[in-house]
């Protein structure tokens, strides 16, 4: 057990000490290379985002950077900007007009190039034909598509117009848009006749009927054909996006929007409860998504990037659509799944067109760990000079997976902490400048103050405790939509005036921050909290293991005992030998505290459609209890398949 503060809320086992520094020949070109920005940013954080604000165009410049009434936060106090005119206008009108904004493949293949000069011209239009419908500043938009286009064009043209957008993932059921739009009392929706996702076609223009019946608010509904099959269309409510597009206007002035004015709102999954409208501002949101792209990703010209994340996540908000445009970057847009029509079509992708900078989620390298690597092996990934890691926690052996195997044991790895919440990147290293080591995210970003506290609110210098960011940064949410109350509640309730993400961490002897996942999955054994993520990764360590969940169930001595629920890479089997195996390498790892009582081997876990497991699923099947809220699954029959193997154990 290694040494920690006295004041630690979470006990920590692990150790890693494996470190790697930028290679040389990425430092020298990099972005940041000055260990000074650090110093800089913490003297003046004011000055430090105002200088990257001054890098955008405003219409209007602002009074004051920053005024802040605990819990909310001014940025950019009477300044008046436009995001789509950051994001598209402003390299349409320079030599960077013919450069490519959005490469995009769909799953059956097929190939679109946007340049700025066409993404310049397309929003312009969409933005007439929003206009023309009645789409007025401050209106509610809901999107719901594919990956493709015609999904970043929807997005700037309302913020072109000022309207805000609420986009709703395009794998979410019917019910849960239904929910979305109800809450926002969206005006206008956007949808498709269908999409693509492993050869199945998903039927979003059926699903969006089913909505649409249940919620009066919506006036017209714009479908994009996008496969081709015929569709119901109500006469005078839907309207096809083609048709409209070709009496649109060529061009449409983007509207002055103060910097506080809402961008858009974006529904939190949620696994329990009614999903959260999370709200983010217009000026502070755009400087904190473009500083981050701009130095986490060390954005040069020549680059092509791809983030994998669905644009109905916040990560397609910040860093396939906002933060990548605004830095005039080469994006990559791929519709469909890493497995379709093989296993190998993500590094395919990489091949074909040149990718740089790869950002993927640690759930998708665990499935790549546990295909093999004999698929990565099959393509030419020596385009790739940096990657990058975004969602759950990643331990350290899928790290240096990804490190070895799909970044040749050259590319430096940016593992980054944020949420839907906080809008930008807070926590990640600088990949020209910081010593990573497999598993950390090591820093706060310059210019965000973040700590341990304990549930006392006194500090914790190492070892475990909660992750409190106690300075505002400026792509902070504003709210949740018409609920200030619960928005009060929820996050800045825990301590005075400090933001309280919900999440567990620990800090090492370098004040590198290692995240533990949420607190709601700390476990209580023996008087010992412990951290879902480190027995996870004890297990993961295992050479036979590509994923595991940890989760609890009642002990009559201990008062938990852990539960893991274990996938094995493919070609091994699972065994009563292997269980055992698996418990003494946890034991062995970590420390008889922390030994699994039960081990279930599963072909898959629960996740959702962003691919976070479902651990509040998995602690019900152990715990016997009735099964909660499964519509926002990926497959819902994972788990009633789990609940019969777990009740069929025998133990």
């Amino acid at each position: 057990m290694t040494r920690e503060s006295k004041s630690s809320a979470i006990d920590v086992f692990l150790e890693e000490t494996r470190v790697f520094g930028p290679p040389e020949a990425f430092r020298q070109v990099a972005n940041v290379r000055d260990e000074n920005v650090y110093a800089r940013a913490r003297a003046n954080p004011e000055a430090f985002w105002a200088e990257f604000a001054s890098e955008l165009e405003w219409v209007k410049k602002w009074d004051r950077v920053l005024e802040w009434n605990p819990p909310n936060a001014k940025w950019f106090v009477n300044g008046q900007i436009n995001v789509s005119s950051n994001c598209v206008d402003r390299w349409a009108k320079t030599e960077a007009r013919n450069r490519a904004a959005i490469i995009w493949e769909g799953e059956q293949g097929e190939e679109r190039t946007l340049t700025y000069w066409d993404l310049y011209r397309e929003v312009n239009r969409f933005a007439s034909v929003l206009k023309k419908l009645g789409v007025c500043k401050g209106d509610r938009v809901a999107i719901y598509l594919p990956m493709i286009p015609e999904a970043a064009v929807a997005m700037l043209a309302c913020a072109r117009i000022g309207a805000i957008h609420s986009v709703v993932f395009g794998g979410f059921s019917a019910e849960s848009l239904k929910s979305r739009i109800e809450d926002a009392q969206a005006k206008l929706l956007i949808t498709a006749d269908g999409g693509y996702r492993r050869g199945e076609v998903i039927p979003l223009k059926h699903d969006a009927d089913y909505a649409v019946a249940h919620t009066p608010s919506i006036e017209h509904v714009i479908v994009v054909k996008r496969i081709g099959m015929p569709q119901r269309m109500k006469k005078g409510r839907d309207l096809w996006w083609h048709d409209l597009m070709r009496e649109a206007d060529a061009r449409v002035e983007p509207e002055p929007m103060d910097s506080e004015d809402p961008l858009f709102i974006l529904y939190t999954s949620g696994t329990t409860g009614k999903p959260k409208g999370i709200v983010h501002s217009t000026g502070g949101y755009l400087t904190g998504v473009y500083a981050t792209t701009k130095w986490v990703f060390d954005l040069k010209p020549g680059d092509v990037y791809w983030c994998t994340a669905d644009v109905g996540w916040i990560t397609g908000h910040s860093y396939v659509v906002y933060g990548p445009l605004a830095n005039g970057a080469t994006i990559l847009m791929y519709e469909g799944a890493p497995d379709w029509p093989e296993r190998d079509r993500f590094w395919r992708l990489i091949e074909k067109y040149g990718v740089t900078i790869f950002y993927t989620a640690p759930t998708a390298i665990r499935a790549f760990m546990k295909w093999g690597i004999e698929w990565p092996k099959r393509c030419n990934l020596s385009s790739l000079r940096l990657l990058g890691s975004v969602g759950e926690p990643i331990n350290p052996e899928a790290w240096m997976w990804y490190h070895t195997h799909i970044g040749g044991g050259k590319c430096p790895i940016v593992d980054t902490w944020w949420q839907t919440e906080t809008g930008m990147i807070l926590i990640t290293p600088l990949p020209g400048l910081t010593k990573t080591k497999p598993g950390s995210v090591t820093k706060p970003f310059p210019g965000i103050e973040a700590c341990l506290l304990n549930e006392r609110g006194e500090q914790v210098e190492r070892g475990g405790g909660y992750l409190a960011i106690t300075k505002p940064w400026p792509a902070m949410l504003r709210g949740i939509y018409g609920d200030p109350e619960r928005f009060q509640i929820q996050y800045w309730s825990m301590w005075k005036n400090i933001y309280f993400p919900g999440d567990g961490a620990k800090l090492d002897g370098d004040g590198d921050f290692w995240m533990l996942g949420r607190v709601d999955d700390v476990l209580n054994v023996a008087g010992h909290r412990i951290g879902t993520m480190e027995v996870e990764s004890a297990l993961v360590d295992h050479a036979m293991v590509a994923e595991s969940a940890v989760v609890s169930r009642p002990h009559e001595i201990k008062g938990e005992a852990l539960v893991a629920f274990v996938t094995l890479k493919e070609g091994n089997k699972s065994s009563e030998s292997l269980a055992r195996q698996l418990k003494d390498h946890v034991t062995q790892k970590i420390g008889a505290i922390a030994r699994p009582d039960d081990i279930i081997f599963s072909v898959e876990l629960p996740k959702t459609r962003s691919g976070k497991i479902m651990r509040r699923l998995l602690k019900d099947i152990a715990q016997g209890k009735v099964l909660g809220d499964t519509t926002t699954l990926a497959d819902p029959e994972v788990v009633s398949r789990l609940k019969q193997q777990y009740e069929g154990k025998g133990e």
